[in-house]
């Protein structure tokens, strides 16, 4: 007799219809859990080869700016959340240095809780991201980098180069099923104090399993444009955007595919 639970198993990445062996779980399924479960402490504790990236920005004509939180260490991040939420005070000083230029949105990136998420994914994504923005007419200010960073970092970060928004690209907190997922974190008006209520996030950005780089930047560069229309971000702004306004890529290397 088929069982209907195996059919579903195309349609998810989650751990249904495993089977059993006796009273316990078959032995593919055990080293897949196991393999699963590696790559994910892989992610939250291999560092980010953020030179590199910074490096990979600039042969893209994209500026950019190395900033670092209050962390001494990866580990000292993990242990310390609150400290990748504000600024080292050399970074900080950094900030208030940078000529005074009119910008709607301060374009942050770090590896927060999956370096493998942003080495994966990062790069295509900025760039998707940097492409919708000019077709919207926004401007972006330096792209800033930021190893071992929190979310509410972009807070700071907004208000020291006068943003109109923060956009914050940052690694998820891995799982079994997806260890390699990036977020996109919005917020209007950025300054220290703003709460999770205040933001808008888009997450599971990982074609080709999650979300693709094009869909997630479309709908970053519409929330934007509704953000500054409407003066507000978090759970007052709603994702209204009709499927058919994401535009083909008019740019090599960004991927359609998705699972919306």
């Amino acid at each position: 007799m088929n069982d209907p639970w195996i059919d579903l198993r195309r349609y998810t990445q989650a751990r249904i219809a495993q089977g059993r062996a006796g009273c316990g779980t078959p032995t593919v399924a055990q080293l897949d859990f196991q393999l699963a479960h590696a790559m994910a402490r892989d992610a939250v504790h291999l560092p980010w080869a953020v030179d590199q990236f910074a490096a990979a920005l600039f042969d893209l004509g994209l500026k950019t700016v190395s900033l670092a939180t209050a962390t001494e260490n990866r580990g000292h991040y993990l242990q310390r959340p609150d400290l990748g939420r504000c600024l080292k005070f050399a970074s900080r000083q950094r900030l208030q240095v940078q000529p005074p230029v009119a910008i709607d949105v301060a374009l942050i990136v770090s590896n927060g809780l999956s370096s493998a998420a942003v080495t994966e994914h990062g790069l295509p994504l900025v760039q998707a991201i940097v492409s919708a923005y000019r077709n919207h007419s926004l401007r972006i200010g330096p792209i800033c980098l930021v190893e071992n960073a929190r979310v509410a970092l972009s807070d700071e970060i907004g208000a020291l180069l006068n943003a109109r928004l923060a956009v914050m690209v940052i690694g998820e907190r891995p799982v079994l099923s997806a260890a390699d997922s990036l977020g996109i974190y919005l917020t209007y008006a950025p300054s220290p104090g703003k709460t999770d209520a205040e933001r808008n996030c888009l997450s599971n950005i990982r074609p080709p399993q999650g979300q693709s780089y094009l869909t997630a930047a479309e709908k970053l560069a519409c929330l934007s444009r509704e953000a500054l229309r409407l003066g507000l971000s978090g759970v007052a702004l709603k994702d209204d955007m009709p499927d058919s306004e994401i535009a083909a890529p008019n740019e090599p290397g960004l991927s359609q595919e998705s699972i919306d």
